[in-house]
């Protein structure tokens, strides 16, 4: 018995094919490596990125547009450095871009202009080891001392919010913690808790 095909159906049928291998290759994509999926797919790139920082410990404020014109900013990044340093200290580190970038995504994600309020940013390993002795379990090769990681909350958002906002992103490790009222983000593999 023959049977004679629509030739729409069969372009139909080849479409949705290739609508499905599209989204299977796009999955696969994001499941090897989530920091692809940062940007949504009905989002276009932003023409800059700009965040604001409220450092806790010294009262010091930043808003800034770190990225334009397709590159980073040199001054910028200096000033979130600054802002990010060990307030104990005085020592600045170099904040990676992704955990920045991490951040903008964030920021979108929970549709504000607030600035971040910083309880941590970069750490010094003599300020690391200090707060290790004195037990606020404190990893001891923090990516606070590779500055790949802030501890934040967000005025106006809950902080379950933003941890659940933070650990949709799948950008890195998110960390939980209500009684002293943060979030900590990092850019090292994913992990929660």
């Amino acid at each position: 018995m023959y049977f004679a095909l629509d030739p729409a159906v069969v372009e139909d049928k080849a479409l949705s094919r290739r609508h499905f291998l599209k989204v299977g290759v796009m999955a696969i994509l994001a499941s090897i490596s989530p920091r692809l999926g940062f940007a949504t797919m009905d989002e276009p790139p932003s023409p800059h990125k700009s965040l604001s920082f409220y450092e806790t410990h010294t009262g010091e404020s930043l808003e800034t547009t770190y990225w334009a014109e397709g590159k980073y900013r040199s001054e910028a990044l200096a000033d979130i450095n600054h802002i990010l340093r060990d307030y104990r200290t005085g020592e600045a580190k170099a904040i990676d871009t992704r955990l920045l970038d991490l951040l903008f995504a964030i920021r979108l994600k929970v549709r504000t202009q607030q600035p971040f309020h910083v309880i941590s940013g970069y750490r010094s390993p003599k300020t690391n080891a200090l707060l290790r002795r004195c037990g606020r379990g404190v990893a001891r090769n923090s990516l606070h001392m590779c500055g790949q990681a802030v501890d934040i909350r967000l005025p106006g958002c809950a902080l379950t919010l933003l941890r659940r906002m933070a650990i949709d992103l799948r950008g890195g490790g998110v960390g939980y913690y209500p009684r002293p009222n943060f979030v900590h983000i990092d850019v090292g593999r994913v992990r929660y808790w």
